[in-house]
């Protein structure tokens, strides 16, 4: 059995299944190809509002396909650079995509599938989840890029730690520490996701794609470039049709309906 990635819908929302289960949903070049090709998609269809990925059955991905990557090993180091780069192109294209993506953790996510995670605008997980950058045990580094994501949102100890001894960190821990939104009792991570994905979608996709873009663009950026771009988005957003339909709503005391 290939490893695939099944595409179905759930109202507005679009749903990857990272699926591989012969070998715990362990992703590949295919696997990022097909994602990134669903997200342009998705990008183009006004029907498709946010989009979740989630893995099959009991567990989100163990990564990398450990056979693959020793095959690599007798194989030119251009072989395994372009898989990395095709799972780059695909985190880039998640970070990048103007749609909230959710990613919904059931069981284990380690390596590239704790990256992938990271890479998402929220992460929903279930309680008995866990979380680990296995690379270190097997004499190897980071890449999806686990070691910029976790920078961003954790001290530099704790980083070190996760990075360099390879060990779990729980479901609950991330929650603590802010980079898990959602909790849920095991087996509940898709509905959980789906019912975010609801309330995501009853905003306005213009607001909603700002205020990714804003993110995305804040770490690199001055005070004063970031007041820039705020201004820009504002004042975009507040001539869009969707503005006059939600101030709208709020003065009548309505639920607004955007477009």
């Amino acid at each position: 059995m290939t490893a695939e990635l099944k595409r179905s819908s759930e109202g507005q929302t679009l749903v990857l299944t990272l699926s591989n289960p012969e070998q715990r949903n362990a992703m590949g070049p295919e696997i990022y190809i097909e994602g990134i090709e669903a997200l342009n998609l998705a990008e183009s269809s006004a029907d498709i509002r946010s989009v979740i990925i989630v893995g099959e059955g009991k567990l989100f991905s163990a990564g990398g396909n450990l056979q693959r990557l020793q095959n690599n090993r007798q194989q030119a180091p251009n072989v395994q650079a372009q898989s990395i780069e095709a799972l780059h192109n695909w985190i880039e294209a998640i970070r990048t995509f103007p749609k909230p993506v959710i990613a919904a953790v059931e069981g284990a996510a380690a390596g590239a599938g704790f990256s992938l995670a990271l890479a998402c605008d929220f992460i929903v997980a279930a309680e008995n989840a866990a979380f680990v950058m296995a690379y270190s045990n097997i004499a190897l580094s980071p890449d999806g890029g686990a070691s910029w994501s976790l920078t961003q949102a954790l001290p530099r100890q704790l980083v070190t730690e996760l990075l360099m001894c390879g060990d779990r960190i729980t479901a609950q821990r991330l929650h603590a520490l802010g980079l898990v939104n959602r909790l849920t009792s095991p087996g509940g991570a898709l509905d959980q996701a789906l019912a975010l994905a609801t309330q995501l979608n009853a905003r306005a996709p213009n607001a909603l794609s700002s205020i990714k873009a804003l993110i995305n663009e804040a770490p690199e950026a001055t005070l004063p470039d970031q007041l820039t771009r705020e201004r820009d988005h504002f004042v975009r957003n507040l001539h869009h049709a969707n503005a006059g339909v939600g101030i709208s709503a709020f003065l009548n005391k309505t639920s607004p309906v955007y477009e």
